[in-house]
């Protein structure tokens, strides 16, 4: 960010519906917002504009009574909500974290939305097929899945040689079982298949119907 946001543009960002995170304002205000990483603008018509995590974080401290500590980053691109496909070193459970993947969630289904004829929010749409991995991630974690970590088990998402399909590992039987509901309830067909060396695993891939 080159500058903080002026008081009009704060105003916009405290106006942000709390579920989406969607903006109004004046296309010089959504432009402003977008170049700073606070919004960005839906790659579909109507194009509404909804918050970045960063623009959550500004909404969240001016609505905050008291100041809070910044929290550290979730593992981002220039900015750019990141799933954790599991074995990032640095991935830390944290409130930002939770609500940049509450966030992060309900702007996918706003994606299936958009882009589905009928509307429907229960099943992946052509967005999430290009995106595999990160798509069965995020919908894992938006479920309370905790993806593993330098010092903790936890699920691992995978690329797999069948297309449109992802693997899905988790040494705990119980957590794997956990993470076939998460995906069967975010629109994934899940199966369970047993490695060569006993160990069981995911096979998930976006169901169309």
């Amino acid at each position: 960010m080159t500058r903080p946001p002026t008081a009009a543009q704060l105003r916009v960002i405290e106006a942000a519906e709390p579920e989406t995170g969607r903006i109004t304002g004046t296309d010089a205000q959504l432009t402003r917002l977008v170049a700073l990483r606070l919004a960005f603008r839906h790659p579909r018509p109507p194009h509404d504009h909804f918050l970045t995590p960063a623009g959550h974080r500004i909404r969240e401290a001016a609505r905050s009574p008291e100041p809070e500590p910044e929290p550290a980053p979730a593992p981002s691109s220039g900015g750019v909500f990141t799933a954790r496909l599991g074995g990032e070193p640095d991935a830390v459970a944290t409130p930002a974290r939770a609500r940049e993947v509450r966030t992060a969630w309900q702007g996918l289904l706003e994606i299936r939305r958009m882009t589905h004829p009928d509307g429907a929010t229960d099943r992946p749409c052509a967005w999430e097929r290009g995106r595999l991995t990160h798509s069965a991630a995020l919908a894992l974690e938006a479920a309370g899945c905790a993806p593993a970590t330098g010092t903790a088990p936890g699920y691992r998402v995978a690329e797999t040689p069948q297309p449109e399909a992802v693997a899905v590992r988790h040494p705990d039987p119980a957590a794997l079982a956990a993470c076939a509901s998460a995906l069967e309830e975010a629109g994934w067909q899940v199966s369970e298949h047993t490695e060569a060396r006993g160990g069981r695993w995911l096979l998930a891939s976006p169901r169309r119907t």
